[in-house]
């Protein structure tokens, strides 16, 4: 049971902070229900793909680093992150509610934190209260980064419809970067090769850089989009 607590409140910590974040014009809650719930079931199109593409490119390329790197930036933080984008775009996206730039942030963290409760759960689960604690201050955070940075060039492509296929595709590969980038230092972590040159800590340092840097960016798009989204609450009144 400690287990599952410890699984849960992290994402739904997570999804409650932005909630609070978005002060002028808040979302209804079904439709926040909605797209966290979209997000746990995001994880099943991700699963497919991983499981359709990793032996056939293990196959062709080999093990190595770069197999590492088209694993961790395609197979996993693209597959992910198109699998989020699709609950984004097709739900979220269209709805009347989402009438100011920080509700791209707001429908995307939802649906991020879905996405990574349910994997938590599953990693916690096999591997124990360790990994609850790594993950509650790096991966499901982690999530929350990506799923900003997707929400943030989605708020754009709203209010920009000339130039919303470029905006989305932009937050789509922002998000896999910023995702393939965390996981392929985590992924090298105890590959020989590798670790001829680089330990697995300063590898983990590498990762947590990586997830430094998101964060950073996600401070200023949650900025940028509130103020934005506070001069259209204003302007309405």
């Amino acid at each position: 049971m400690l287990l599952l607590a410890l699984s849960i409140a992290p994402g739904i910590a997570i999804s409650l902070y932005i909630f609070w974040k978005d002060r002028f014009n808040r979302e209804p809650h079904l439709n926040l229900i909605v797209c966290f719930v979209l997000g746990c079931l995001s994880i099943i199109p991700a699963i497919i793909i991983q499981l359709l593409t990793v032996k056939p490119v293990e196959r062709w390329m080999g093990e190595g680093i770069f197999y590492t790197a088209v694993f961790a930036y395609l197979i996993v933080g693209f597959s992910e992150e198109w699998s989020k984008y699709i609950m984004l775009r097709y739900y979220a996206y269209p709805r009347k509610s989402f009438d100011e730039p920080f509700d791209g942030i707001v429908y995307s963290v939802m649906i991020g934190m879905g996405f990574a409760t349910v994997e938590n759960i599953l990693y916690v689960q096999q591997h124990g209260l360790g990994t609850a604690i790594v993950r509650m201050f790096l991966s499901v955070p982690a999530h929350a980064t990506f799923a900003i940075l997707m929400g943030y060039f989605a708020g754009k492509a709203k209010f920009k419809p000339q130039r919303r296929k470029f905006y989305l595709f932009t937050g789509v590969f922002w998000a896999a970067f910023f995702h393939g980038t965390y996981d392929f230092f985590l992924f090298l972590q105890g590959d020989p090769l590798v670790n001829k040159y680089l330990s697995d800590a300063l590898l983990f340092v590498g990762a947590v850089a990586s997830f430094a840097l998101a964060v950073w960016f996600s401070k200023k798009a949650i900025n940028e989009h509130r103020n934005l989204s506070k001069e259209m609450f204003q302007n309405k009144i």
